[in-house]
């Protein structure tokens, strides 16, 4: 049977990304704001030091990897520096995309790993994520103890650590990657990689290459500034068009950090998270390699998902947005396959995170001989999402007349659609978003409800 349509609006976060929205630092998705403003040096330093301290054993050994921002060097340094007057080793990976921390992390046995990112942000941000010796983001608990630390400001480490530079990281991840995907031959497929002028510039166009592809690429020379700038998959408009005009068969569009991926057929058309989830999931489940025969995807996926898994008979669990949600819900159920319409996907039987480039291959592998116009893996319902700029820290979403606005327009899409108002954890924004019959009627609701939301916000 297909759930219902109607959903409530921000309430549908859990009480743990509440509890995460009082912190001070620590978002939904580390710590992360303007280079230099929010995000210094000398916060850098605290958070590595403070975490360092924190971390077991006595001389943790810490991997740093980072970016293309402009910023990345500066926080770097200034992390590294922290590590070691935590008492730990600093080695620094370079730049790499955010999935590879955890899978050097356990192909080596280091105690922490710190991605220096802003993901899909502008340049000017930059941000700090902490991953476990396990290879998963810390927890809220964990980076609430960082936070006490930083604050109290304990007294000097046992000793002073290292910093050194770490060597053949990339191709430890391209390794890493040919051994899951080694036996998937990809000769002949002619393929557009837009790598955002990001961390994936590198690896993704080398292992589509290793492994037999015809690779373009698109948004692969990074100054420090460019990042996410009018490409990725922020903006795929550029890749549709090239793709429209024969330049390959099919396109991947990868963010700043790597970390997501979405991708655009031959028609140039947009497939997105919950198309890429659909299409995996039933190939897994079709080859016996989806354990529980289920998947997790966030409140944000699409009712057409649902639809086409109950079809499937494929069983799908519900989480607040953040990949940290669907970790934690995938570990609990003992599944292996979940992510986010946004192209965040996780595939635990490869590694503990969202991986874009492995995601691409994963639904090439599930394509097999087919094109991606064939892709049959779901009907989506007309949906409008509105961003709309808010003040810092802003829990707006949760306002009286935004909340009677959502129950209004909810009400007037009971069976047919549904409506879900949220705050984003890592920017200044009030995510409005409505799934209805007709695109019209999604943008004429959603409309509405941002009218609301604006006016809140000017008050």
């Amino acid at each position: 049977m297909a759930p219902s349509t109607a959903a409530p609006h921000s309430a549908a976060r859990s009480s743990r990304d509440a509890n995460a929205l009082t912190r001070t630092l620590f978002g939904t998705d580390g710590v992360r704001g303007v280079a230099g403003e929010f995000l210094t040096a000398e916060l850098a330093l605290g958070l590595g030091r403070a975490a360092t301290l924190l971390a077991s054993p006595a001389r943790p050994q810490v991997l740093v990897i980072r970016d293309t921002r402009e910023s990345g060097e500066m926080l770097e340094a200034a992390l590294a520096a922290g590590v070691a007057a935590g008492g730990g080793d600093a080695l620094l990976g370079g730049v790499l995309p955010t999935p590879a921390a955890p899978l050097l992390l356990r192909r080596y046995g280091f105690d922490l790993a710190v991605v220096i990112s802003a993901s899909h942000n502008p340049f000017a941000d930059n941000g700090i994520k902490f991953f476990g010796p396990e290879g998963n983001k810390l927890s809220d608990e964990a980076e609430t103890e960082i936070e006490r630390a930083l604050e109290q400001q304990a007294g000097p480490a046992a000793q002073i650590g290292a910093v050194r530079r770490m060597h053949g990281t990339l191709e430890d991840y391209l390794r890493e990657l040919h051994v899951r995907f080694g036996d998937l031959d990809l000769n002949g497929r002619r393929v557009l990689l837009d790598c955002a002028n990001g961390a994936t510039f590198r690896a993704a166009p080398e292992i589509f290459r290793r492994l037999g592809a015809v690779v373009k690429t698109s948004a692969d020379r990074p100054d420090g500034r460019n990042i996410n700038r009018d490409c990725g998959s922020t903006h795929v408009d550029g890749l549709a068009r090239a793709v429209i005009a024969g330049e390959a068969d099919l396109g991947f569009a990868f963010d700043g950090d790597g970390d997501r991926v979405l991708a655009v057929d031959g028609s140039g058309a947009l497939v997105d998270g919950d198309e890429l989830i659909a299409l995996v999931a039933r190939h897994l489940d079709a080859t016996g390699r989806l354990p529980g025969r289920g998947v997790v995807v966030t409140v944000m996926t699409n009712y057409g998902f649902h639809a086409k898994m109950a079809e499937a008979g494929i069983e799908v669990a519900v989480t607040a947005v953040g990949d940290r949600y669907v970790l934690e819900e995938l570990h609990a159920r003992g599944w292996t396959l979940g992510g986010e319409q946004s192209g965040h996907i996780i595939d635990l039987a490869f590694a503990p995170s969202g991986d874009g480039i492995a995601s691409a291959l994963l639904a090439l592998e599930a394509l097999g001989e087919r094109d991606l116009r064939e892709r049959d893996s779901m009907r989506k319902l007309p949906q409008r999402l509105v961003n709309v700029r808010v003040p810092a820290r802003s829990t707006l979403a949760d306002a009286t007349a935004v909340a009677e606005a959502v129950d209004r327009e909810s009400r007037a899409l009971a069976g047919r659609g549904r409506v879900l108002v949220r705050t984003s954890g890592t920017e200044p924004l009030v995510r409005v978003m409505v799934e209805a019959p007709t695109e019209e009627e999604a943008a004429a609701a959603s409309a509405r409800i941002v009218a609301v939301v604006e006016a809140e916000a000017a008050r």
